[in-house]
């Protein structure tokens, strides 16, 4: 979530005024996102608004619960997570939507005089976000298991922690209920992602 709320406003603001100042922002900061190992950039957080500023809890969780405390746990693990990802959704949407930008179509809808608010909207966007919800399955795919370092780093009980320590105390039962655990939603997200594109694409619906 963190990811989608910085990623794709940023990619459709960067494709749509390009080599302006916040698509040179975007791109610096997406390689900054794309460079910072996300386990140090956890620490550099931690270091910042538990240590000095004392506004967020370093590590640990409490019970799942619709409330602040619970949520003031989840937010340096997310921003950690979600930075790196969203750099990579970021890039994905702004070279797909500028190269949409660019096909006869979508000159032709200019050419009518529609808006560009509507030109981007309706005749743009859609096809443009094909690509983007591609990576999206694959990134969900990667935190089902891969964030075992940022779970250290947090105290977070996560299920790469949990795979990591039952194969340290060979406990295969659990290694491998949560293996298909792991592998049934992992086909979820993609069955989600292939309906996506119907809908981004209903030309697909017919293939």
């Amino acid at each position: 979530i963190v990811s989608l709320l910085i990623a794709i406003p940023l990619g459709i603001l960067s494709a749509t005024r390009r080599n302006g100042p916040v698509d040179a922002a975007g791109r610096v900061g997406s390689l900054v996102g794309l460079s910072i190992p996300n386990f140090w950039f956890g620490i550099l957080l931690v270091v910042l608004f538990s240590v000095h500023l004392g506004w967020l809890p370093s590590s640990g969780s409490v019970p799942f619960a619709f409330t602040w405390d619970h949520f003031r746990f989840l937010i340096l693990p997310a921003v950690t997570l979600g930075t790196s990802l969203a750099a990579i959704t970021y890039r994905m949407t702004r070279s797909s939507l500028l190269e949409v930008l660019g096909e006869d179509y979508v000159r032709t809808a200019r050419a009518k005089g529609l808006p560009e608010s509507n030109v981007i909207g309706r005749h743009a966007l859609r096809n443009a976000l094909i690509p983007v919800v591609t990576v999206i399955g694959i990134q969900v795919g990667g935190l089902l298991g891969g964030t075992v370092v940022v779970e250290q780093v947090f105290s977070w009980p996560g299920l790469g922690s949990l795979v990591v320590r039952a194969i340290a105390q060979r406990d295969y039962p659990l290694v491998q209920g949560t293996i298909l655990f792991l592998a049934v939603f992992y086909v979820l997200v993609n069955l989600i992602v292939d309906i996506a594109y119907m809908y981004l694409n209903p030309r697909l619906r017919h293939q």
